[in-house]
């Protein structure tokens, strides 16, 4: 009987920082209300004009909406603005990206259009502060190398930014280099996604790590709007809301509804 309490009482601890710490954000509103805005996901793209491109962003600019991209680094150092960690989905090559040097990574096609995968300081240069920007910062594992290289980069830029990753350790690694950047930590179901209820899958849709990471938004899937770490961050704790990816103007109108910006692929 005796073990059957010390169990209960360990459990109902760890419930209880779950929810007092464990899950808690930062959750810090930011003074520049630019960053409220829509993103086109990945830029705005379609048949002929591939995601991630100059073109994509441009597009962007001129219709005047904020941009989502990603970035992470090639063999040799250098930061690229590419969303998957393989290249056969995009272009003609197989490999990894980080396998593969900026040189011969910006030479690649996308698409078989005229764009090639561009470097981030391209894509910053293109942009030139005409729209904010929301960058993904790509990584799998616990190299945080990416973290410095990018913020050299973004203390030159003059334009309006926020941050965000699927990684908390980013996430913390960055705040250190740029601590008054506006921060999001990504959000799914990692078990229903991956179809896997391994330890770190189940941690990880608990939102657990929000404690390394301490988002001041939360920029979630649309389907799991109403999970209970979702509620949590952003009803208890008033993080702001950003949902991804919206493909529907039903979606968009419940977006703005409930006040979320919304990462999107349509017009």
């Amino acid at each position: 009987m005796i073990y059957f309490i010390i169990a209960l009482a360990v459990i109902a601890l760890l419930i209880l920082l779950y929810l007092l710490w464990f899950i808690r954000p930062r959750a810090k509103k930011t003074t520049n209300e630019k960053l409220l805005c829509n993103y086109a996901h990945r830029g705005l793209h379609g048949k002929n004009i591939p995601e991630n491109s100059i073109a994509a962003f441009e597009l962007a600019c001129q219709k005047g909406y904020g941009i989502e991209l990603d970035v992470q680094l090639s063999k040799d150092g250098t930061v690229m603005v590419f969303h998957d960690y393989t290249l056969n989905r995009m272009t003609e090559q197989d490999g990894k990206v980080c396998e593969t040097t900026a040189n011969e990574l910006t030479k690649l096609k996308l698409k078989n259009t005229d764009q090639t995968i561009p470097t981030f300081e391209q894509v910053l240069s293109t942009v030139n502060g005409r729209v904010p920007l929301l960058v993904e910062l790509k990584g799998e594992n616990l190299n945080t190398a990416l973290c410095e290289k990018v913020a050299v980069i973004l203390k030159e830029y003059k334009g309006d930014y926020c941050i965000e990753s699927f990684n908390p350790l980013l996430l913390r690694a960055m705040r250190k280099q740029l601590p008054n950047a506006f921060y999001g930590q990504l959000y799914t179901n990692v078990c229903k996604d991956k179809k896997k209820y391994s330890p770190l899958n189940i941690l990880l849709s608990l939102m657990f790590f929000n404690f390394l990471a301490k988002p001041d938004f939360i920029a979630y899937k649309y389907k799991y709007r109403n999970s209970l770490p979702v509620k949590l961050t952003t009803k208890c704790y008033k993080a702001t809301r950003f949902s991804w990816t919206i493909k529907s103007e039903e979606e968009m109108k419940n977006a703005q509804e409930n006040n979320e910006c919304a990462i999107f692929e349509v017009e």
